[in-house]
């Protein structure tokens, strides 16, 4: 028997132990799953797996001595990965709901400033010619993506397909069909220069904490517009507010931000270049996330290596 332990807040518990029950008897594993807030809880010492969600309960990992892996519920990691205590395998979410999600999300937003559709949902006032703006092609419009991750590269080649010139910015050089993949500190100012849509979905580390200054938003060019669906410490709020106020950016569509839920007097709420959206863009869903943690126990089962192995080095 493979004793595997849900932790995570109650609510996703009633959400997954249907599917995962389901998932792993699909892939005949003998599993005995149980919750960390159960009566009938493992003694850490008995469990082979822990399914997590960085706002577990469980925080100290010293006690599961026979654990093999830690399977994330969430696609970041950056709440768990600097534990100390965690010596076990880490395992990223990566599941083709998560994915899909988030490049509906991208697409769509992109979509809508490209079109313009705020600009003519404000002017149904029946003047025909102060309402007539006509959009660039696609083809017109570059696109950078900051992050090609496995949701970075599926929102940059869905935007591609569009026939948006995308670019794409990595810490490592990447080799991508249908992209012009950039790197480094001077790849980082050409993605910037040209992008009139930017794209963040880089992980969340020291290296990218604050990495849109005052600095880089200034390299944007003016009338460029901003979808943050990764991280929210990615960007410094009032250097953003600032280049928003000035007008050299003509909007920000924000999905995640330093503190959630973004707090009632934030000043994103009431701004007017500003769209919030309560961390929707991309929501990991059982069905699919449970497949995904049934595979990685059979992986560990037969010894092979797990899928989506966080390195502890690069923090993801």
């Amino acid at each position: 028997m493979i004793n595997v332990l849900f932790a995570a807040t109650e609510a996703r518990w009633s959400e997954y132990e249907a599917p995962l029950t389901a998932a792993f008897a699909d892939r005949d594993l003998a599993v005995d799953l149980r919750t960390d807030f159960a009566p009938d809880a493992f003694a850490p010492e008995e469990v082979d797996y822990i399914i997590y969600a960085p706002n577990s309960d469980v925080q100290d990992f010293t006690p599961y001595t026979r654990c093999k892996a830690v399977l994330n519920l969430w696609a970041g990691v950056e709440a768990i990965v600097g534990n100390q205590t965690l010596t076990q395998p880490l395992c990223r979410m990566v599941d083709h709901g998560l994915t899909r999600g988030m490049v509906e999300w991208v697409t769509g937003h992109a979509l809508r400033h490209h079109l313009h559709i705020d600009h003519f949902l404000a002017h149904q006032d029946g003047d025909w010619e102060g309402a007539k703006l006509i959009p660039p092609l696609a083809e017109e419009r570059p696109v950078t993506v900051l992050g090609l991750g496995e949701l970075g590269t599926a929102c940059a080649q869905s935007l591609a397909q569009m026939g948006f010139p995308v670019t794409g910015w990595s810490r490592t050089q990447k080799d991508i069909e249908g992209l012009t993949c950039l790197s480094g500190t001077d790849g980082l100012a050409k993605a910037l220069s040209n992008a009139q849509i930017l794209v963040l979905l880089l992980p969340l580390t020291e290296e990218t904490t604050d990495l849109l200054d005052a600095t880089r938003l200034g390299q944007l060019p003016e009338g460029a517009v901003i979808l943050n669906p990764g991280r929210g410490p990615l960007i410094v709020d009032d250097a953003l507010l600032a280049a928003l106020d000035s007008g050299h950016l003509r909007h920000a569509t924000l999905d995640v931000f330093r503190e959630e839920p973004l707090p009632a007097a934030h000043p994103f709420w009431s701004h007017p270049k500003v769209t919030v959206c309560p961390h929707i863009a991309s929501e990991t869903r059982p069905l699919t996330a449970s497949r995904i943690i049934a595979d990685n126990v059979a992986r560990g089962e037969a010894g092979q290596d797990f899928l989506f192995e966080v390195d502890r080095s690069q923090g993801y």
